[in-house]
């Protein structure tokens, strides 16, 4: 039975819950037991959604979730949930895709109330404990929502969110919007995210079509994310994004699936694009990776704050850059990067793409005496598998044998640590496994033996088991989940920052059946800017790839980018949906390079 006249986060498997345990609010984790009694209570739901490494969710923390009379409040009149976004991303889509419906805009700490029966009916994001930024304060927000709804209790509707609706593209419609969307910088103004399916994408059409002008908008977003503000130059990894469009000024939290996609990018851009620097930038990623996020598999990321004051690990002092370094030092790190200060000091911005590995590794040992950010021990098991898809990647493109090893390493220790008794688990932190399935883990993890079939020949069993699981969540449409404490509901398919759970499961699905030697049946190009990993998936199932059939794996090297490898006793080659058989595999290769 729960007491739920106390705070009950302090046993969650979640850090970002944990961060909560000492609230005076009465939080709850999601349950059926929590929801029956606010319904049994007819008390308002409040439901409040963050991560651990959210700057504006340790803000609110601090704040309004850390007053005595919001609390006695919030206690009297509502039941308050905690969930982590990281662990719960099925509810956490659900009331996110309420709010952006309703507010037009959507953020962390997303904070929802609902009726008693889990109907939303008004979402917020940061809100501060008392009015300022045009915003009011919460108290006075909470005791409105309570006189409100006691008069418009019975007239808040179901939600159900909306079905994308896109049309489809052809594929020269869809460069076209990309070429006249980009503005030199990126892609849209204001803050500015990597753009992982974009680039993606980008990188494999332009290895078909030698597009110049793709060239240049895939070498200028390359360059504005190696050489500005957004990689952290000393110990090699990325943060999640940057305030200002000309990329100077990050958000200083760095996520696990961020290094992944980025390795993914850089290692293929790398194969694609012919620049050294990208090669030294994927060796740093996996530096980065195995200094900060390495436990028994990966963490899911650090902190932007350290002791509350944001970046303040990362910034430095024109005198402390002088201390730590001697005049000839400094004069050199002066004309790679811009000293200037831009945030409360200096964050540190390359002039551009160049290294000094002997001053960086130097600050970076100054900086690891500081105090650290925090760092989310989690292990989610999606992002987990895009890393060692990455390290795949990684390894047939720059020849770095070691990221195929710990490619292979890690997809073993997801199956011990997450894959029990036929049930693969989103998360676990300090060993205890979150229940519920959901579609991103399995999809992600399936797209994973894809590659590492490509390399050994090896979990071809597996790839049979997951394809015929994804079935179990499709219902007309990719379903999120199938938890016990919360409805199904169409999955995203908005491709940012990750792939999307259903774009996952469609590139999933198809490559098993590749590999399986099943019908497939070709997709057509959608919205870009939107669908870039799922646009992605459409150029294979049009046959824009080539499919190598030969008894033993050909090196990579000898391989154009656009390219599955399969096991089999004929050689042949299929592309645009025509087989050739061959020979020998050295006729084979010479009709790649001659575009016969």
């Amino acid at each position: 039975m729960i007491n739920f006249d106390k705070n009950n986060l302090d046993n969650a498997s979640s850090p970002y819950l944990q961060q909560h345990k000492d609230n005076p609010i009465h939080w709850q984790e999601w349950s059926k037991e929590v929801l029956a009694y606010a319904k049994k209570n007819n008390k308002i739901l409040f439901v409040s959604s963050g991560y651990a490494t959210c700057h504006w969710c340790h803000v609110m923390a601090k704040e309004a979730f850390s007053d005595q009379e919001i609390a006695k409040y919030l206690n009297e009149y509502f039941v308050c949930i905690k969930i982590d976004r990281e662990q719960r991303l099925d509810i956490d889509k659900y009331l996110m895709n309420f709010c952006q419906e309703t507010q037009g805009q959507g953020g962390w700490p997303l904070n929802v109330f609902l009726t008693p029966d889990v109907r939303p009916f008004l979402a917020i994001t940061y809100v501060p404990i008392n009015p300022r930024y045009g915003l009011p304060g919460f108290l006075d927000l909470v005791q409105s929502v309570k006189q409100t709804y006691s008069k418009h209790d019975q007239t808040v509707p179901v939600y159900n969110p909306p079905l994308s609706q896109e049309h489809d593209v052809e594929e020269q419609e869809l460069i076209h919007t990309i070429k006249t969307t980009f503005t030199g910088c990126g892609f849209g103004a204001g803050a500015q995210f990597p753009p992982h399916n974009i680039l993606l994408f980008l990188l494999h059409y332009y290895e078909k079509s030698r597009d110049t002008e793709v060239k240049m908008i895939l070498e200028k977003i390359l360059e504005m994310i190696a050489m500005r503000g957004l990689h952290d130059h000393l110990q090699g990894g990325f943060y999640r994004y940057c305030v200002d469009e000309s990329w100077t000024i990050p958000h200083f939290e760095k996520m696990l699936y961020d290094q992944a996609m980025l390795l993914w990018i850089y290692s293929l851009a790398y194969k694609v694009l012919h620049k050294p620097s990208y090669n030294i930038i994927t060796d740093n990623i996996i530096s980065c990776l195995e200094q900060t996020f390495s436990g028994t598999l990966y963490y899911s990321g650090h902190d932007a704050d350290t002791d509350h004051h944001e970046g303040a690990t990362y910034i430095w002092s024109n005198d402390e850059l002088q201390q730590a370094l001697t005049a000839e030092e400094f004069s050199q790190l002066a004309d790679l990067y811009h000293l200037d200060k831009n945030f409360d000091g200096i964050h540190l911005v390359k002039k551009r793409i160049a290294f000094l590995p002997e001053i960086e590794l130097k600050l970076l040992r100054v900086r690891k005496q500081r105090a650290q950010p925090f760092t989310d021990r989690k292990f989610i098991t999606s992002w987990n598998a895009l890393l060692c898809i990455a390290l795949l990647i990684n390894y047939r493109y720059t020849q770095n044998h070691r990221a195929k090893i710990k490619a292979k390493l890690l997809f073993k220790s997801i199956l011990q640590e997450h894959y029990l008794d036929g049930v693969l688990h989103h998360s676990s932190y300090h060993g205890k496994l979150q229940s519920g399935e959901f579609l991103e883990d399995y999809a992600a993890m399936l797209l994973c033996a894809t590659y590492l079939y490509e390399e050994t020949g090896e979990h071809k069993d597996l790839i049979e088991m997951w394809s015929k699981r994804l079935n179990d969540f499709y219902e007309k449409n990719w379903m999120e989940s199938k938890t016990a404490d919360f409805k199904s509901f169409p999955a995203q398919t908005y491709d940012h920052p990750m792939p999307s759970s259903a774009s996952l499961a469609t590139m999933a699905k198809l490559r098993a059946a590749i590999i399986l030697g099943k019908d497939d049946i070709p997709f057509s190009y959608k919205q870009a800017l939107h669908y870039d990993f799922f646009n992605l998936t459409v150029s294979l199932s049009q046959g824009h790839w080539h499919i190598i059939h030969t008894p033993h794996k050909i090196e990579w090297k000898h391989l154009p980018a656009n390219v599955m490898q399969l096991y089999d006793s004929k050689i042949q080659d299929c592309y645009l949906h025509q087989c050739k058989e061959f020979k020998n595999v050295t006729d084979l290769l010479g009709s790649l390079v001659s575009g016969v």
